[in-house]
């Protein structure tokens, strides 16, 4: 049986926050394993082109993404919710291999199971190169602090 992953549905305005900045946190500190716990084990996702069924294939898709998308950084923040959905929008910031720094855009909506573990997930997501002095997301650590500014604060 899978540990309940709080805040549960059905979701309201806080919980939703919640969830969605709990997700931005896992996904900023880039740890395969630990961000796959959040997925129900039979989960599927369609991200961008790719399909990606369970916590196992979710691991190896992360460990790939984060090899090649240096210095990642992560907003998001929630666009809509129903009682076990949830609709984000986020951007993140990335540089490559050859040093193009880039920022991808994009939107996902979620569903979930009683535990409070995503069951679905669909991201639809586009890469816009920039330079590096036109970079937005520049906080130190891996977790974005609370002053930070939001996607809508920083005009996203």
């Amino acid at each position: 049986m899978e540990n309940p992953r709080p805040p549960l549905p059905p979701f309201d305005t806080e919980s939703a926050k919640t969830k969605v900045r709990a997700a931005e946190n896992g996904w900023n500190n880039k740890n395969p394993e630990a961000v796959s716990l959040a997925y129900s084990p039979d989960s599927s996702w369609r991200n961008r082109s790719s399909f990606i069924n369970g916590r196992a294939e979710i691991v190896e898709f992360l460990t790939n993404k984060w090899a090649r998308e240096l210095d990642y950084k992560l907003i998001k923040e929630l666009w809509a919710f129903t009682e076990n959905r949830i609709a984000v929008r986020f951007a993140y910031e990335y540089k490559n291999a050859e040093n193009q720094w880039f920022r991808a855009y994009g939107n996902e909506n979620w569903e979930f199971d009683e535990l409070g573990l995503m069951q679905k997930r669909y991201a639809c997501i586009n890469d816009l190169p920039i330079e590096e002095k036109d970079r937005l997301f520049t906080w130190e650590g891996a977790v974005r602090p609370d002053d930070f500014p939001s996607l809508s604060e920083l005009g996203l």
